[in-house]
């Protein structure tokens, strides 16, 4: 056994690429010795030999993926965890300029997961939109069996440099070229052999649509998630949708609910429970600032508790809509007041307006105010109640002190050409109950890309929630274009 080990330990003080044919001469010649000169059995030392080597290979697996990273000049603190199913996961940080076009602008450190399951493995890229809200394995990691490599978004979540955020650094460009880098490096570094898959949810959907655009060679495929590419700050195809959204019409009810039935007059639904929270203000209010007193929230940034409310009020319609809630559910007038005030707040969180939480999405509402866009809330149905007689824009999440740029329309449309002409094995997810899917990507002509939308879903549509025969046709399509 002694004599095994030494032959093992031999191998593995060489270099894995070197392992053949040298290194198993020398094994095979430490066998000889086992065998012969010290009277074991063939198959004992036969035996000794497979068990050595197999535990060599994985402890030097093992090292292999962790070496390659210390390997990397601008990869730091790195720290192994353990996530299933993955054989190996850590997560490390990577220096970013602030400005690609301009490196000596100064650093920063961007956060990143890698989930290890095979070296040859497709490799799936998971692109934030905001900060990394899962260590877990992805839907397509699991669907096609892959390794995880997860980035958090430039300067969301910990991924900040010290000091201010120089907003004007906050660019899909920029995004992109952190991802570029991050992609290139371990495409070299870990995985030459395989093929990589981009992939994100939401703003992680818009995120892979525009790292893709810049960087189409970076992917042999991607799969955005719910994206929607709004080609205006405030694109009104959004509250185009909203206003048939749940309406009782034959062609909407088959393109979204079946036969409509089950959705009858939701639309309506939806705009009398907001009226009836209009109607009843005053006896909501010291229920909501009760509520928010003990969630610790605070109003300063929309100017105050009752002005929340409102918000919250006008909120409802688009939340309802995008988290596909069933209109079944809706107190009616004759409800209890407590009933009302619990839905309101479960549909249409008061978080959102909260002082700590729009701090926390200043880079989101920065984004959205000059590159990405937004929707606005439509004030004419309940003008009577408010004081606004004009639709509300989110402009009191904009960050404070920083100056306003004009909305980047040029570059959506830029990226919207692209996707109609040039693009190509990019597969698009939608739900059909999701505001979001009023700006989704219209591919028009070009084939070479494919959408799916379940028409029942909101923004949580993932594939898994296809039916079995679309789901397969999906899963064959990805895979057709990883060969």
């Amino acid at each position: 056994f002694m004599v095994a080990q030494s032959a093992v330990t031999e191998i593995d003080s060489g270099s894995k690429d070197n392992l053949f044919p040298f290194s198993y001469f020398r094994l095979f010649r430490k066998f000889y010795t086992l065998h012969i000169q010290n009277g074991i059995s063939m198959m004992k030392a036969l035996i000794s030999i497979i068990v050595l080597l197999t535990f060599s290979f994985g402890v030097q697996a093992e090292k292999y993926i962790l070496e390659k990273l210390q390997q990397v000049a601008e990869i730091s603190g790195i720290r192994e965890m353990n996530v299933s199913p993955f054989s190996e996961y850590y997560e490390f940080w990577y220096e970013q300029p602030l400005d690609h076009e301009n490196p000596s602008a100064g650093t920063f450190k961007q956060r990143v997961l890698l989930g290890h399951k095979k070296e040859k493995a497709p490799v799936i890229v998971e692109l934030e939109g905001y900060g990394i809200w899962t260590e877990e394995e992805g839907e397509l990691a699991n669907l096609l069996k892959g390794n995880q490599l997860t980035v958090e978004h430039r300067f969301f979540d910990k991924s900040v440099p010290a000091g201010e955020i120089p907003w004007q650094y906050l660019t899909i460009k920029q995004a992109a070229a952190d991802h570029h880098a991050i992609i290139q490096t371990l495409k070299a570094k870990l995985y030459p052999q395989s093929k990589w898959v981009t992939t994100g949810i939401s703003k992680g959907g818009q995120t892979t649509i525009f790292h893709r655009y810049f960087y189409p060679e970076d992917a042999d495929l991607s799969v955005p998630y719910v994206a929607p590419l709004n080609l205006k700050e405030v694109d009104p195809r959004i509250e185009r949708f909203l206003n048939k959204a749940g309406a009782n019409k034959k062609e909407w009810g088959n393109l979204f609910f079946g036969n409509g039935d089950a959705q009858k007059d939701c639309f309506y639904s939806v705009r009398d429970f907001q009226l009836l929270c209009f109607k009843r203000f005053n006896d909501l209010l010291p229920l909501f600032e009760g509520y928010v007193a003990e969630q610790g929230y605070a109003y300063t940034k929309v100017g105050g508790v009752k002005r929340a409310l409102e918000l919250s009020i006008l909120e409802f319609q688009f939340a309802f809509w995008q988290w596909g809630h069933e209109c079944g559910n809706i107190p009616e007038e004759e409800d209890e007041l407590d009933m009302v005030f619990e839905y309101l707040v479960k549909v249409s969180s008061p978080s959102f307006f909260n002082d700590a939480d729009i701090e926390k999405m200043y880079p989101f509402f920065y984004a959205a105010a000059t590159e990405i866009g937004m929707y606005e809330y439509n004030v004419h149905p309940f003008r009577k109640y408010l004081e606004e007689k004009e639709n509300i824009t989110f402009d009191f999440a904009f960050p404070e002190g920083v100056e306003r740029i004009p909305f980047n329309e040029e570059q959506m449309e830029a990226v919207n050409d692209w996707l109609q002409t040039d693009a190509e094995k990019m597969l698009f997810i939608y739900g059909g109950k999701d505001p979001w899917s009023a700006t989704a990507v219209d591919l028009k002509k070009n084939n070479k890309c494919s959408k799916y939308i379940r028409g029942d879903m909101g923004h949580q549509c993932r594939i898994s929630h296809f039916e079995e025969i679309t789901k397969m046709d999906i899963i064959e399509t990805l895979k057709d274009w990883m060969k």
